[in-house]
């Protein structure tokens, strides 16, 4: 049997819902969960301004195994991935993760499990950029 996996990339491009959607439609799946993570204005009590966000050289590697992995460990049909990198500013998308199922119970579970793992495990690190002129570094160690 073939991989569910049908993207998982790291890009310095604008990430696009529809793209991802149409990865994970099939005529099998009945339904599809859909996790998307925005910059936002503000994190431990200072306002935001923007984000840098760096990889490593392995982080589109990793990302497609920890994707491989999980999906294998859930009854899902299709997943696709995707991360920024660059310059980000409040109210882009940083990360869509999609995943289709027969049923939505797997599929939801897939796609928490999806993001909270490649959080944990694919090296990609941010730069908060602050109004107050601070920056801070956050998922480095």
């Amino acid at each position: 049997m073939s991989s569910p996996v049908r993207h998982a990339q790291v890009i310095d491009a604008p990430l696009s819902l529809d793209r991802l959607l149409d990865l994970v439609r099939t005529d099998a799946v009945g339904g599809i969960a859909l996790f998307v993570g925005v910059v936002r204005d503000h994190d431990e009590g200072q306002d935001v301004v923007s984000l840098d966000y760096s990889q490593h050289p392995t982080a589109e590697q990793r990302l497609r195994a920890c994707a491989e992995r999980v999906a294998a460990g859930h009854d899902v049909q299709t997943v696709a991935v995707e991360h920024r990198v660059g310059h980000l500013t409040v109210g882009d998308l940083a990360v869509v993760v999609a995943v289709g199922a027969v049923h939505r119970a797997e599929a939801l579970a897939c796609c928490r499990q999806l993001i909270d793992d490649l959080k944990a495990e694919v090296p990609i690190w941010k730069e908060q950029q602050f109004t107050s002129g601070e920056a801070q570094w956050v998922g480095l160690g």
